[in-house]
């Protein structure tokens, strides 16, 4: 399979244009009533304070880092999201393979960038989208009970790897670029989740595990795991 990548030098996520330009023009909005309408100077600076650290956040939030994986992409599988390690345990995965899988989630803050990459080079077997409820994404039952999107990938040598992109108690919005049948490489973007959220990866039971519960990942950078 050849690695063509398409690289684009976007700073900012296009799924948050709409969102920063409409809250920009919101708080502005905001902060001239404040002032015109209270007449208190004090009032208007701590509200163009407070507006301005949430839209530092926003732009946080929507960042679309450029990043480049410079390893041997054979076998491994990167982290496809920026986060923190919750989850690392054999599990039952009921929706595509039947049998027990290795579960490693990455749980994302407010804070971290929710641009998703895919963990690995293959095919695109599958995509699925299943409605659900917005329970707190580092809940257990989130991984089941969530409106969830799960990318099932083939990789060159054959083993199956699964993607599951969760919302959380306050993400309203899963958007998954993935199509069935494409080729998908590291440094490619999976997706983006709007707000909290997570994201799954199912492996085979035997993979070496690369991170321990608790550690910050770069998504497209940290290794997670080495298929065997």
């Amino acid at each position: 399979m050849s690695r063509l990548k398409k690289i684009k030098k976007i700073r900012i996520h296009r799924e948050g244009t709409h969102t920063l330009i409409f809250t920009f023009l919101g708080m502005v909005a905001f902060c001239l009533l404040i002032h015109f309408g209270l007449h208190i100077k004090l009032m208007t600076q701590v509200t163009v304070v407070i507006c301005i650290i949430i839209y530092a956040i926003l732009l946080n939030f929507f960042q679309c880092p450029v990043r480049l994986y410079d390893g041997d992409t054979k076998n491994v599988v990167i982290a496809p999201a920026d986060g923190r390690v919750v989850v690392i345990e054999e599990v039952d995965e009921n929706d595509f393979f039947h049998d027990r899988r290795l579960m490693i989630s990455i749980f994302m803050s407010l804070t971290n960038v929710h641009a998703n990459w895919f963990p690995c080079d293959g095919i695109v077997k599958k995509v699925t989208h299943d409605n659900g409820r917005f329970k707190a994404a580092w809940l257990p039952k989130a991984s089941t009970e969530n409106e969830r999107s799960a990318v099932l990938i083939e990789t060159p040598s054959g083993v199956q790897v699964l993607a599951r992109q969760i919302a959380g108690a306050m993400a309203r919005r899963i958007v998954t670029y993935a199509k069935e049948g494409d080729d998908c490489f590291i440094d490619e973007h999976m997706g983006f989740i709007k707000l909290g959220s997570r994201v799954d990866v199912y492996l085979p039971i035997g993979t070496e595990v690369c991170v321990e519960m608790g550690q910050k990942t770069t998504g497209n950078q940290t290794i997670i795991a080495k298929l065997k």
